[in-house]
């Protein structure tokens, strides 16, 4: 993250992300301000962060998820991470209203880790069964012996 993106980041929300010169992400502090921070990523003239690259969810164990927003600005061609680390039970905001792709990755990031994203057009499963159980990217999972009745492979050595 380039010291001008950090320095305009810090000057608006200095009391809701952490920052610093040698990181290359900023942390979201409190969630629920994430929905303000993310239009202004999008809207504002020095940043335009217009296509969000990726999206990922994260377990920390201790029932704390995060999820990391990959940001680019195909107009000023400037990169920018953005992590919001919370309790299990907490909601995250959509930004599937400001980058369409997000709809999907947010998706994603509840089926396989659990996170929750508060006003999301279609909040369910996407890659497993809607009646799977639990997230297979948590750091505790245990995959189930059998789904359904039949059983479930635990040796994937033969897809390599």
């Amino acid at each position: 993250m380039s010291s001008k993106i950090n320095d305009i980041l810090v000057n608006k929300f200095k009391d809701d992300i952490s920052s610093s010169e040698d990181s290359n992400y900023i942390i979201i502090n409190n969630p629920k301000k994430w929905s303000s921070i993310s239009k202004f990523l999008f809207k504002n003239k020095d940043l335009k962060f217009d296509y969000l690259m990726c999206l990922s969810g994260y377990d920390l164990t201790d029932n704390k998820l995060g999820v990391a927003y990959n940001f680019y600005s195909t107009k000023l061609k400037h990169y920018l991470e953005v992590r919001i680390e919370v309790d299990e039970e907490v909601e995250i905001p959509s930004v599937s209203d400001i980058w369409k792709t997000a709809n999907w990755h947010e998706r994603e990031a509840f089926d396989l880790v659990g996170l929750k994203f508060a006003n999301h057009p279609d909040m369910k499963r996407i890659l497993l069964p809607k009646d799977w159980e639990g997230h297979p990217l948590r750091k505790d999972y245990e995959t189930p012996d059998f789904y359904n009745g039949m059983p479930v492979p635990k040796d994937k050595s033969y897809w390599e």
